[in-house]
């Protein structure tokens, strides 16, 4: 079910701060006019820790909307709260999503037993497949792959996003896992590498801006096509660097802004990137020939 470039869409807003719908529905628009696998509404790049949760089903609505059933649709509705994880992924069920992201539970550090108990739970009382997200920069724990291996028995577990930057670790799950489970980079820059070991594609970031120029690299990946794929891979290198110049989602969203697609506007305790980032986003975007 899962295999390409899935866009972790950013959220956009108004000069006042509030959602911005209508820019959110054309960015939907030129995702799959530009050929996207998919997209994943309010997950890290889409600010979710400062959505609420009407803004974040409001979201997931408005994208599902959207695209009317043209791509696949993975919501963000993790949380660190169990039962607030379940509300929203039935809420996401409820709306027409395809699929839910759901990320290790953060802040409260939970156990193994404790990961495996959050997400077992939500996969046995909201049938809807679930992509797992290992961020353990962002979350604090990381999901050990025993853990995964047992979460991956459940048949509405279906997927990894792997963003925990453990190029071994990566290994040992695909390595491990049914043929059936899929695993997807959360990091652009080793996205290549890992599709070429056997994963299955990525969630991007970069696709924001660049969506066309990534299918071509992981559809290249995913074909065996090392040459192209690898070409590909370090013509976009210094675009995925300068992303990780601060925290994500700032440059991503301030190089949209630069190319005019969104409002630079995100929501305390995020702020615009210093002008040091933006002037290594510039040159990152006209290496690219967006600006």
């Amino acid at each position: 079910m899962f295999s390409g470039v899935y866009t972790a869409l950013v959220t956009p807003f108004t000069k006042s701060g509030e959602l911005d719908g209508q820019k959110l529905k054309d960015l939907v628009d030129f995702q799959i006019k530009e050929g996207i696998s998919g997209l994943v509404p309010v997950g890290t790049t889409g600010e979710s820790p400062t959505l609420s949760i009407k803004e974040n089903i409001e979201v997931i609505d408005l994208v599902v909307k959207q695209s009317a059933g043209r791509k696949i649709i993975i919501a963000g509705t993790g949380a660190n709260c169990t039962a607030e994880a379940l509300e929203m992924t039935q809420a996401a069920k409820n709306i027409g999503a395809d699929a839910s992201l759901q990320v290790a539970p953060y802040y409260n550090k939970p156990s193994q037993e404790g990961l495996y108990r959050h997400f077992m739970t939500i996969a046995d009382k909201v049938d809807l497949p679930i992509v797992l997200y290992n961020i353990q920069g962002r979350s604090g724990v990381n999901i050990e792959t025993e853990t995964l291996m047992r979460l991956a028995s459940h048949p509405n577990i279906v997927a990894v996003k792997e963003a925990s930057g453990n190029i071994g670790q990566m290994m040992d799950v695909l390595g491990r896992k049914p043929k059936d489970f899929a695993l997807l980079s959360g990091d652009d820059n080793i996205a290549m590498p890992i599709t070429l070991l056997g994963g299955n594609g990525v969630i991007s970031v970069a696709s924001n801006i660049i969506p066309a120029k990534m299918e071509k690299m992981i559809g290249a990946a995913l074909r065996g096509e090392v040459e192209t794929a690898r070409d590909l891979h370090f013509n976009m290198l210094p675009f995925f660097k300068s992303l990780a110049l601060e925290t994500n989602p700032l440059p991503i969203k301030s190089a949209m802004a630069i190319a005019g697609m969104v409002e630079e506007v995100f929501r305390l305790p995020l702020c615009i990137p210093y002008e040091e980032t933006r002037v290594k986003l510039k040159e990152a975007l006209k290496q690219q020939g967006l600006i």
